[in-house]
């Protein structure tokens, strides 16, 4: 396993820290727009998104959106899209990121109700496949290129 950072980075990938919450999910801390904040990685997620709570805190320009969000906290939530910011994780970056925007407040109240700290939003499937994840369980880790 200890060749696997050096071969991946002779191949242009970017390696990526996560931490594994109480709850077992993914934990990585990210910049939108220039701005930390701490996301849960996640694969089953088919778009990075960010609640609407953040929306300030990232500084995020929005538009409102015809398109329901599905997800564990159920079905038909209403959305609104972020367009063109830039997401920064370690030294991968990505300049023109399109976000969703939904209500989060089911996966933050449940994450609380296990003594875990809440999220700003998820990190999904449109950024791994994007940079060609390769997840590392082993060391804690990803890797994006």
């Amino acid at each position: 396993m200890e060749n696997l950072y050096s071969t991946l980075k002779e191949k242009g990938y970017k390696r990526i820290k996560f931490k594994i919450s109480k709850t077992q999910h993914l934990l990585i801390t990210a910049k939108i727009n220039g701005i930390a904040g701490n996301f849960i990685l996640d694969t089953g997620a088919s778009n990075s998104c960010v609640g609407f709570e953040s929306i300030e805190h990232f500084e995020l320009l929005t538009n409102d959106s015809d398109t329901k969000a599905a997800g564990a906290g159920g079905t038909g939530m209403l959305t609104q899209t972020s367009l063109k910011n830039t997401l920064k994780m370690g030294w991968w970056k990505n300049k023109d990121f399109d976000l969703v925007i939904f209500d989060m407040s089911h996966v933050n109240e449940a994450l609380r109700q296990y003594k875990a700290k809440p999220v700003h939003g998820i990190i999904g499937a449109d950024v791994l496949l994007q940079g060609k994840a390769i997840i590392d369980y082993y060391n804690n880790c990803f890797y994006l290129k």
